[in-house]
């Protein structure tokens, strides 16, 4: 059984920063392709941003591409996301999740297969 432990999230205010982490246990975090999405109220789980096994491809949503940056660690078992120039629209709950396929990456949030418990980002105007 995979863990992922989100943490970073918090209040600030528009225009501001954040780095999230999460972290995975497990010896196998090297083998999967990671991605970051989020939830706002009464929305639907959107997905922002993944990160391909080794990080040598990553892939955004729109909304988010040019402000915020997927990277990982694998030594660390850790993938993060640092979002800077932060709007009110992001204020949202984030998680990150495991891509369950073989290689690659994808949006699909169905093809994720471990979730962490999520993380609240308030950005406030």
């Amino acid at each position: 059984q995979v863990q992922l432990v989100e943490s970073g999230g918090g209040l600030v205010q528009a225009g501001g920063s954040l780095r999230l982490s999460c972290a995975a246990s497990g010896r196998t975090f090297s083998m999967y392709a990671m991605g970051w999405f989020r939830q706002a109220p009464g929305k639907e789980r959107e997905f922002v941003a993944s990160i391909s096994r080794t990080g040598g491809n990553t892939y955004y949503a729109d909304s988010v591409k040019g402000r915020f940056t997927i990277s990982r660690d694998n030594a660390k078992n850790t993938v993060y996301l640092q979002m800077n120039s932060l709007k009110p629209e992001d204020t949202a709950v984030y998680y990150c999740a495991r891509y369950a396929g073989a290689t690659g990456a994808s949006p699909r949030s169905s093809l994720y297969d471990f979730w962490g418990q999520g993380t609240q980002v308030t950005v406030s105007s």
